[in-house]
């Protein structure tokens, strides 16, 4: 079984990333490890359990940092709803995570099983920066690390050239990407082209008829409300599932570069921004394998498959 940790801002597309990874069937997930980001950090908290519990699973979440490491939060209620899950009316209050901080648990579970941790972040980089601060040798004992966030080519989702993860904490992220992890970039690009679900795509979703199926759609509600407003793709996008698809399955990825990545921390205008350096100009090291293309059908049968099922029993 490959070891996992998921470090989330637990909001509706997440919480599909997470049955993906819950469900499947040679993944291990260690610790799921919280963040505020889309959300308050203590609701992604419960929504974190709250999607555990409905996987069956008796996977720890622990709570990690409440703000950036830097800058106040700014969160994405209004691209996920105000409980970050759609605003549907699900029970997601009064479970009890597991004692002790996201940050300690990062360190102590990547020391406990060096070289065996696939790391895939899904939310803002602030814990895995606290991280790295605290003990800068774990970036040298990880197998994998899997970021969703930034774009690697094209536009970005929260300004013309910033995507929501990397802008709420860009002090994070930089830090991230210059601390020589085992990274491997998915940004909102990837989803834009390869993760939308036009209306005849949440169809075949829904008629599935499983109670995965049913609840990874409606918890997309908002989602699906404000991507007709604000987005030029049929339908809506899910960037943290295909992200977790390519941690799941490399070959979900169908170019991956290495390549040189910078994150903008002081211009307003490029906040958070991932500079890609494409054409080597800078001839600083390749830092990240960036994913540019994915094979959406790989990935759109992997998510179907996770949901088509009953939940694993713990």
């Amino acid at each position: 079984m490959r070891k996992f940790i998921i470090d989330t801002d637990t909001g509706s597309d997440d919480a599909v990333a997470l049955v993906m990874a819950l469900q499947h069937e040679t993944v291990e997930v260690l610790a799921l490890t919280i963040v505020a980001g889309n959300v308050p950090m203590k609701q992604g908290a419960q929504n974190a359990l709250y999607t555990v519990e409905l996987c069956g699973r008796t996977t720890p979440v622990y709570e990690g940092l409440a703000a950036p490491i830097l800058r106040p939060l700014q969160t994405a209620q209004f691209v996920h709803g105000e409980d970050g899950m759609g605003d549907i009316g699900l029970p997601l209050s009064g479970r009890v995570p597991a004692t002790g901080h996201a940050v300690d648990v990062l360190v102590d579970t990547i020391h406990r099983f060096p070289g065996e941790i696939t790391l895939v972040t899904l939310g803002p980089l602030s814990n895995i920066a606290a991280a790295l601060l605290r003990d800068p040798s774990i970036s040298s004992k990880l197998q994998a690390c899997y970021v969703m966030g930034g774009v690697g080519q094209g536009p970005g989702n929260i300004t013309p050239v910033g995507e929501y993860n990397i802008w709420a904490d860009p002090e994070a992220a930089d830090i991230v990407f210059s601390a020589g992890l085992p990274l491997t970039m998915i940004g909102w690009d990837v989803s834009w082209k390869y993760a939308t679900f036009a209306p005849h795509d949440v169809q075949r979703l829904r008629g599935l008829g499983t109670p995965l199926a049913q609840f990874c759609v409606d918890i997309q509600a908002v989602l699906e409300a404000w991507a007709k407003e604000n987005t030029s793709i049929p339908g809506f996008d899910l960037p943290d599932p295909i992200a977790m698809a390519v941690a799941l399955d490399e070959q979900v990825a169908t170019t991956v570069r290495e390549l040189y990545v910078k994150v903008e921390t002081h211009s307003e205008l490029c906040r958070g921004q991932t500079v890609v350096d494409h054409l080597r100009s800078t001839q600083q090291p390749p830092n990240t394998r960036v994913v540019l293309e994915a094979d959406r059908d790989r990935f759109i049968d992997m998510l179907h498959r996770a949901v088509a099922v009953s939940p694993r029993l713990a």
